[in-house]
């Protein structure tokens, strides 16, 4: 397992116990439109949180204001003890570090191996002629090995990246979270790209990231399929209000029509997981 350096140990700012996200009676939007109305939520440690939910409905919206890149209109929002909206310049930088962040597309410098993409979570704990260098530790070698473990990838470490799958490059960036040392993951639409068999693949990845180093994971999904099978809970957005929120077990079809109101059925949609051949659901927010 890769211990939690010291310093981020004994941070201050380090959330307690309990809760790495609390909002309440969140609102965010962008110029005059409101996107999230009145959101209520309380997200505990270690939990895997997977948010689903139409076109327009606030799930990107959400997952970056818990990183800072979209500022609260009005209501709090505490992520890992701090109000992201107050935070600027360095401090907004540090706050940053402790959070995950996997996108749609991968974000990784196709040309490199996926030992410097990898190697590319630990930069903020780098000095610059290290990183410039691409020279690492025997103990940051060991992370990045022990993270490529977790996600199946030991044996491609040389590997460019641009010669690997969609869900081999998912992994990779899944790997370069770990490194990170986290304390919380966002994950916006991982498999959205990706065939079923990689989409299996990938969510079993991260699951296991989340299981294995206690990360919470709070991750955007149009799959409903997938969010069932591997989420501890599930929250519902319809028009920017929370109409579900729950335990995979409770999502019942009147709850996917309550999240869906006004939109194709997603049970409908192609599941990655399966691969049935039907129309899509409503892309992500």
């Amino acid at each position: 397992m890769i211990p939690q350096s010291p310093a981020r140990e004994s941070s201050t700012e380090r959330a307690d116990a309990e809760s790495v996200v609390a909002a309440k009676g969140l609102v965010l939007g962008y110029g005059e439109r409101i996107v999230l109305h009145g959101l209520d939520i309380e997200i505990p440690r270690g939990q895997f949180l997977v948010v689903v939910g139409p076109s327009g409905s606030g799930k990107s919206t959400f997952l970056l204001a818990l990183n800072g890149s979209v500022p609260v209109r009005s209501g709090s929002l505490v992520v890992l003890g701090r109000n992201p909206s107050t935070l600027h310049g360095s401090s907004l930088e540090r706050f940053r570090e402790r959070i995950g962040f996997i996108f749609q597309s991968f974000h990784l410098v196709g040309r490199l191996p996926v030992l410097h993409n990898v190697a590319s979570g630990m930069l903020s704990r780098i000095p610059i002629p290290q990183a410039i260098l691409r020279m690492y530790t025997r103990d940051q070698y060991r992370k990045i090995l022990e993270a490529l473990r977790v996600v199946g990838l030991e044996d491609r470490v040389l590997d460019r990246c641009d010669r690997l799958s969609g869900g081999q490059k998912q992994r990779v960036a899944i790997a370069r979270s770990i490194v990170q040392e986290p304390d919380l993951i966002l994950a916006d639409e991982p498999i959205s790209a990706l065939d079923p068999r990689s989409a299996d693949r990938v969510m079993e990845t991260l699951r296991r990231a989340s299981t294995e180093f206690g990360i919470t994971v709070v991750c955007n999904l149009h799959h409903l399929e997938a969010a069932r099978k591997y989420a501890d809970r599930i929250v519902g957005l319809n028009e920017g209000r929370v109409v579900f929120d729950g335990p995979p077990r409770e999502l019942t079809p009147s709850a996917v029509k309550a999240i869906y109101k006004g939109d194709s059925d997603p049970e409908d949609a192609p599941d990655p997981l399966h691969g049935e051949e039907t129309p899509s659901p409503p892309s992500a927010a």
